[in-house]
């Protein structure tokens, strides 16, 4: 059983460190009890998920991470980052671009999982299972 996560940087000014990304997917995944899985995640500007965002979901705004599940078992999927947007909301809530680009990852994975947001409670466990796996996270550089 393994979880494979490939990271792929598209937008040409930002940078973060893949590892933590990386890091960020799988112990999202493994909290999930999913210990098989093949994850692509592609850090890209907002144009560039602005475009996706129009084409595949028919939604004409700007967003932060889009998730697109391919295989449920073995489960297999994508997730699309705007650093853009990580870096605007990093600002915001007064934390690194790192932390909010972790944020956004773990946040696909949950996508990839099986959770949903799309109502307030929905929203809120979700960002309760984010605290949870952030914290995780942070311990593991500890």
């Amino acid at each position: 059983m393994a979880i494979h996560v490939e990271i792929t940087t598209v937008h040409r000014s930002l940078r973060v460190p893949h590892e933590v990304i990386r890091r960020a997917v799988e112990t999202a995944l493994r909290g999930e009890h999913i210990g098989t899985a093949r994850v692509g995640v592609v850090l890209l500007d907002d144009e560039e998920l602005l475009a996706m965002n129009r084409r595949f979901l028919e939604h004409d705004w700007y967003t932060d991470v889009i998730t697109f599940p391919i295989e449920a078992k073995p489960l297999e999927g994508e997730i699309y980052i705007s650093l853009d947007r990580a870096r605007e909301q990093a600002g915001e809530v007064g934390v690194t671009l790192r932390t909010e680009t972790c944020r956004l990852a773990v946040h696909g994975a949950l996508h990839l999982a099986g959770h949903d947001d799309a109502t307030e409670g929905e929203r809120e466990a979700m960002r309760v299972l984010e605290d949870r796996y952030l914290a995780r996270l942070a311990n593991q550089r500890a």
